[in-house]
Order: C-alpha cells, then sequence, then structure tokens
C-alpha cells in the first residue's frame, strides 16, 4: 500500500488532528499520547520517525528535536473507527518532557509520582522551555506552596498587572542605566510574561516562530503585513 493510500484511511472528516498512543515496542508500555496532522503522520510514514503536531506551538514538530530522545517507529495500527492510531517505538532515551520515562506517572486517586526523573530536563531543553513547562505543571499545584499557582489561581487582572508593573521597573532600571537590575527585572518580566502565555497555553516556540519570520524584513514592512 502507498503511503497516499494509508493516508486516506484515516477518517479525516472526523478529526483533522489524528490522536495517537505511543507504545514502547519491546514491552507495550504506554509512553506518551499526542496528534498528528496528515502531514506529521505523512512525514512518519515516510521516515519512520516520529512526527507530532504541537497545538501549543501550532506546528509539526519532529519528535527529539530539541532534546534527541527520538522515536524510531516499527508498526502503525488504526482503530476501528479510523480515528485513533497506535504506534510502537523504540524511544531514544526518555518520552516525557520531564526526563521521565513515560509521560503517564501521576496516580490519579492519591496525586502520587509512580516514576522517577531519569533525564535533567536542564539537559534537554532551553531555560525558556524548561520555565514554560515548569509553569504549566504549577497550574494545578497548592497555591500555599507556588507562586505560580497563586498568581494563576488570581485570575487575569493580577497576572496583566505583575507584567506592567515588571516591564515599568525595567524601564527604570535602564533609564538608571543599572546594568545588574536590567537583567533581573528583565528576567522577571520574560517569567510573568510566560505564565500569561502558559494561561493561554501559548508555547513560547511560537515567539520563536514570529521572530524568525521577521528576519530579512524591515519594521515598516512588519508594520504594514499586519493589516493584512
Amino acid at each position: 500500500m502507498t503511503i497516499k493510500e494509508s493516508l486516506n484511511l484515516v477518517d479525516w472528516e472526523k478529526c483533522e488532528l489524528l490522536p495517537v498512543i505511543v507504545q514502547d515496542v519491546a514491552n507495550n508500555e504506554v509512553l506518551m499520547m499526542a496528534y498528528m496532522d496528515k502531514e506529521a503522520l505523512e512525514l512518519s510514514l515516510s521516515t519512520k520517525i516520529a512526527h507530532y503536531f504541537s497545538r501549543s506551538k501550532q506546528r509539526i514538530w519532529k519528535k527529539g528535536e530539541s532534546s534527541g530522545h527520538t522515536q524510531t517507529i516499527h508498526s502503525f495500527s488504526l482503530d476501528c473507527d479510523n480515528d485513533t492510531l497506535l504506534i510502537k517505538v523504540t524511544q531514544k532515551g526518555v518520552a516525557c518532557h520531564t526526563g521521565r520515562r513515560s509521560c503517564f506517572f501521576t496516580e490519579l486517586e492519591s496525586g502520587e509520582t509512580n516514576s522517577n526523573v531519569e533525564v535533567n530536563p536542564d539537559a534537554m531543553y532551553s531555560v525558556i522551555d524548561t520555565l514554560y513547562h515548569t509553569i504549566q505543571e504549577r497550574k494545578n499545584a497548592d497555591p500555599s506552596t507556588s507562586w505560580t499557582a497563586k498568581l494563576m489561581q488570581k485570575g487575569d487582572n493580577t497576572i496583566l498587572k505583575k507584567v506592567v508593573e515588571e516591564a515599568g521597573e525595567f524601564c527604570f532600571a535602564y533609564k538608571d542605566d543599572d546594568e545588574k537590575e536590567m537583567v533581573y527585572e528583565a528576567s522577571d518580566l520574560t517569567y510573568h510574561m510566560l505564565v500569561a502565555l502558559a494561561v493561554k497555553n501559548i508555547s513560547p516556540d511560537r515567539i520563536k516562530q514570529e521572530l524568525a519570520r521577521r528576519f530579512d524584513m524591515s519594521g515598516i514592512a512588519e508594520k504594514e503585513s499586519r493589516k493584512d
């Protein structure tokens, strides 16, 4: 069967994004769940390396493109409704961005963690990506133990006030020509902006994509492009 014929087996009218369950080929351990659009599935079929569509990044991503922890695919199995995919893979390194073997490590009834971190996430991702992932994880934390959770619990107005406040403090540091304070306030501003992005589930990768789009584009042309 050709790749085109395989793609046509999926009921794309039912789901533009195909849910994908990922199992370890050696022991059938469920490693993660992700999504593929048609292009990501075509790439996965042709290369036998897992490619997914990230809803937060709003783009196709090759598993392990940042961490190096790739997935080699051995089989693709479509469910009886043609709208869910099971793939069996050889996992290089770990599957989860937390540095754990599998993404499924929290007991729902107790909230306890049932697996250990095998790889330091700092070694896999940039500090911005690691911080964003950490902020996302704190969404459901106890507000009495987490400033991030407390900030999110207070709502949009509090978050936006902090962004404005930190931007103002950065401006004062700039005006005072205080290099150390500029770095400190820029860090505070970056953190609070990431909190705001996390609330809306907007990955910082999308900021990188937008900045990349603007390369070789003049500021005037960029402003004009927003009117389209």
